[in-house]
């Protein structure tokens, strides 16, 4: 018998890291094994370093904890948060690569019921209804907690959310002058009258921002306000598959350009950025263990970028790929660590509206260490944070130049594990 075909070669196979942090097993790959599986992850765990985390076999993977963190940036190791997921910015430290995609460890869809038609074939329950109207079988329900698969588009064809982020990258943005038919790059669409010809080139794309489907990613107050929204109809009263579909997500078939001069904000669950062009700016602060904040990571991480791809002519993008968000954090520990950010955001937002880098900045780190100047100066009088924070910025920066500056086989020799 002939060997099966083998399997086509995904984008950016080879220039592309996919990090995730994680305190727990890592079963959630086996719904994204057709998307990752030729990619190399790089996997950094937070907590308790003696814990054992099991990642499915046929991974291609570097397993980081705490104490390889340790020994791989010795003092500079307090710059890497602890008991908090910011510590995913230590992979992108450690890759290699041209390009990151990181993600959380419960994005995928997990039913917590289905219906059988009799022929063993098992089927969420969010089709139940569908089933039902169009084809009128005898249905027998029941409870399959282990149903799980990725997120759908409103076509129920998977969505493979890392295909979408690369081909984000890999087209020009337009930060400049906004395309009112969204991203012109696009099949089937392009510039509008009255778009300048000489922005039709676009800027190079530094980020590609995702979005969510279920649990929405809200602040705790809103979370409490709101504790039952979800990016998901409540209720299936409908009469065809179009119009189900379209009730079922609030989803916006859409990439946009983040202006120039607009801030936003980032969130780390499901984001891709160009490491070579904007890297040493994806620092996810000091958060979680003795630290005063939490749940701020990826926001302070996204007004740096901002500012500094406004500087540097990059283009920031957000919209699609969605990606299912199953679990809801407990709004009552996430008020608690938002608390101060809450308040202390009414000063973070202006000053990073204001903020201004020297034409000298031409580099990305030349960028950063000016704004941990800016930070120190204008910030340290909110809260003696930033001045903390500022220090570590800078610590950052000086952590990223040394390990870049390693081979990457002496690089690879410090990870705790790597498994095929």
């Amino acid at each position: 018998m002939a060997d099966p075909s083998p399997k086509p070669v995904p984008l950016l196979k080879d220039e592309l890291d996919i990090v995730i942090p994680t305190i727990r097993n890592l079963d959630f790959l086996e719904m994204w094994r057709p998307f990752f599986e030729q990619y190399h992850l790089i996997i950094v765990q937070d907590g308790d370093p003696n814990k054992t985390i099991k990642v499915p076999e046929g991974f291609d993977y570097e397993l980081y904890n705490r104490n390889d963190i340790n020994r791989i940036l010795g003092p500079k190791a307090n710059c890497i948060s602890f008991k908090d997921s910011a510590c995913r910015c230590f992979g992108y430290m450690v890759s290699k690569k041209k390009y990151i995609y990181t993600i959380d460890d419960d994005c995928f869809l997990k039913a917590c019921g289905g219906f059988s038609d009799g022929s063993g074939i098992l089927f969420p329950e969010f089709l139940f209804l569908l089933t039902w109207k169009i084809v009128g079988l005898g249905i027998s329900w029941g409870v399959h907690s282990r149903f799980l698969m990725v997120a759908k588009d409103p076509s129920g064809k998977d969505i493979n959310a890392l295909e979408q982020h690369i081909k984000n990258l890999l087209s020009p943005a337009t930060p400049f002058f906004f395309n009112t038919l969204y991203d012109p790059y696009r099949e089937g669409a392009d510039f509008v009258r009255g778009y300048p010809f000489s922005l039709r080139e676009g800027a190079p794309t530094a980020v590609s921002h995702g979005l969510w489907l279920n649990i929405p990613d809200y602040d705790a107050p809103t979370q409490l306000v709101k504790p039952r929204e979800r990016n998901t109809s409540s209720y299936l009263d409908v009469d065809g598959l179009a119009e189900l579909v379209s009730v079922y997500f609030r989803y916006v078939d859409a990439v946009l350009t983040i202006p120039k001069g607009t801030l936003f904000p980032m969130c780390g669950m499901n984001l891709a950025f160009d490491r070579e062009l904007i890297g040493p700016a994806m620092y996810f602060g000091l958060m979680g263990d003795g630290q005063p904040i939490g749940r701020y990571d990826d926001m302070w991480a996204g007004w740096c970028v901002k500012v500094i791809c406004d500087h540097l002519g990059l283009g920031v993008k957000t919209g699609l790929p969605y990606i299912w968000h199953s679990k809801a954090s407990n709004p009552f520990v996430n008020l608690k660590k938002e608390y101060k950010g809450i308040f202390w955001q009414e000063e973070i937002i202006p000053f990073f509206q204001s903020a201004t880098l020297p034409k000298e900045c031409t580099s990305v780190q030349k960028c950063y260490i000016e704004l941990s100047k800016q930070v120190k100066e204008k910030l340290g009088a909110v809260d003696p944070y930033f001045n903390k924070l500022a220090d570590a910025m800078v610590t950052w920066i000086e952590a990223w130049d040394e390990l870049n500056n390693t081979s990457e086989q002496t690089t690879s020799k410090q990870a705790n594990g790597a498994a095929k």
